[in-house]
Parts: C-alpha cells; structure tokens; sequence
C-alpha cells in the first residue's frame, strides 16, 4: 500500500505552489490514470490519496476519485481546523459521494509562520473535532515546528497522529541535519497516539546525488523511534519525481527496511496503513 501520493489537474484548478524553475518538472497534470501505471508496475494494490491546496472544493473531488476508483482506498482531506463548524463539515464531507472514503485531514503548518500554530485553542479545539469524528490528522511540519506537534498529540490523546516525510529534516545536510531532529522524533514516538510515513526522502535529500546510505540515518531514527508497526510506506508521488522516479523510491524502501523481519516489513508496507487508515472498511 503507498500511504501517501497526491493527484492534480491543472485544468480544474491551478497549483499556486509550484513556482520557479526547479518545480517546472511537476508543473503539469497528475492524474489518477498516470498513477495507475506506477503502481502497476511497482506491485501496489491500494492508496492514501492526500490533499495538495487548502480550497474546500478539493476534497469533494478526492472522494468522487476513490469512490469510483479499485486503487484510491483512503482520502486525507482539507478542512479549516480553526473554524467552529469543523465538525459540520467533517459531517458534510462523510456525507458525499465517496464520503466513507475520508480517512483524515490535514493542514499545511509547514506554511503558517507561527511554530506553535498546532497549539492555538482554536487549533486543538478543530483537532478533538477530528478524533470525534473518527479520522486521523496527519502532520505535515518543519523540523522546528516539532515541538508543537509533540504538544498537540500530549493535548489531544484521543486522535491518531500521521506525521508525513519524517517531518522534513534536512536530510541534504548529511549527518549534522539529525540535531535536534533526532530528538524531536523520539519524543514524538513516545507518545502512542503517533505513527510516521516513510515518505518524502528522496525531496529532502540532494535531488541529483541522493543515495540510500545518505538517507538511512534518517530512516534509521524513525525505525528505531516508532518501530515498523508504527511506520507506513509513502511514495510521495508526482512530488518525489523531482528526485527519482516512482520505481527508484520503492527500492529505496526495500534497501532501508531490508534488516527488518519479514512480519515487520508486511506491517510497514500494508499492515499500519490499513489499520491506521482503514483501507478496505468502505
């Protein structure tokens, strides 16, 4: 199962985020037909399709796709987690074609200039409206903004939280990128209500030069801090072409998983993201 990839159509909505020369690569249409073809070659038999622009309208259109999709088994959608009519809306989206489809929200935190976003009243108030509607948030943070998600998981014991891209360390950085990471995570992992996406390694790596040996202190850490039934693989595609294309980020995996037991590697590659996402329940 990939946990996490993202689809998009620039002839329905355009994707302000990719900006300057070095995006160019991925400034077209991902669509669901395309992801079809990578995963049929890589063996992948269900998805997490996750959201890519805070805009209501996109969500709707995620669960249409799983919906009338055998690939698409989970959503991860956007909703205003600062709005006191979260829960409606949480309701509404359950509600929509596709509606038992929606698996989680998120939020990009990783553009709100406060780090300690996560713990606004406000914010913690959205995220009990989550739990209470049975869905999980995953984290998309900055390494700085860490200590505020440690915060908000101790806050709110009753929601699942998924943090996407090992938190983005900066793994391009080489060894000196794990402090204070490193730690972070650890504390992060300490709590249960936490589990962590194997994703989006290759992007914070040096795009062009990128080596398994480079990664595999940072995939160590997260192995080693949330243990394999906590870990879920992601391919974070079409982002992740920036760097390798779908095939290359699967081997990645397998070399960084390889000392794990064969138990151990069925949970990272299906087991936690069908328990944690409840693919196959819809």
């Amino acid at each position: 199962m990939d946990a996490h990839h993202h689809l998009w159509d620039l002839t329905v909505r355009d994707q302000a985020w990719i900006t300057g020369p070095e995006l160019a690569p991925i400034r077209r249409s991902f669509t669901l037909p395309d992801l079809e073809a990578e995963t049929r070659k890589a063996g992948v038999t269900a998805t997490v399709v996750v959201q890519t622009v805070t805009v209501p309208e996109e969500t709707p259109e995620l669960l249409a796709l799983a919906a009338d999709s055998d690939l698409i088994g989970a959503v991860v959608g956007w909703a205003d987690l600062a709005s006191p009519g979260l829960a409606d809306e949480l309701a509404r989206l359950c509600s929509l074609h596709g509606g038992t489809f929606l698996s989680g929200i998120r939020h990009q935190v990783q553009g709100e200039p406060d780090p300690q976003w996560l713990t606004r009243p406000q914010v913690l108030r959205g995220l009990r409206a989550i739990a209470d509607a049975g869905l999980v948030y995953d984290l998309v943070v900055l390494p700085h903004q860490l200590p505020a998600a440690i915060r908000a998981a101790e806050t709110v014991p009753e929601l699942t939280f998924v943090l996407d891209h090992l938190g983005k360390p900066p793994i391009a950085s080489g060894p000196a990128g794990l402090k204070p990471w490193a730690g972070h995570i650890r504390d992060l992992a300490a709590l249960p209500n936490t589990v962590c996406k194997l994703s989006g390694m290759v992007t914070e790596a040096d795009w062009a030069s990128w080596t398994v040996d480079g990664i595999r202190p940072y995939a160590d850490t997260v192995i080693g801090a949330f243990g394999p039934r906590r870990l879920m693989f992601g391919s974070d595609w079409p982002v992740s072409t920036l760097a390798a294309s779908y095939d290359d980020v699967v081997s990645a995996t397998r070399a960084l998983t390889a000392a794990l037991t064969e138990g151990e590697q069925r949970e990272v590659w299906a087991g936690t993201a069908q328990r944690v996402y409840g693919i196959g329940r819809s």
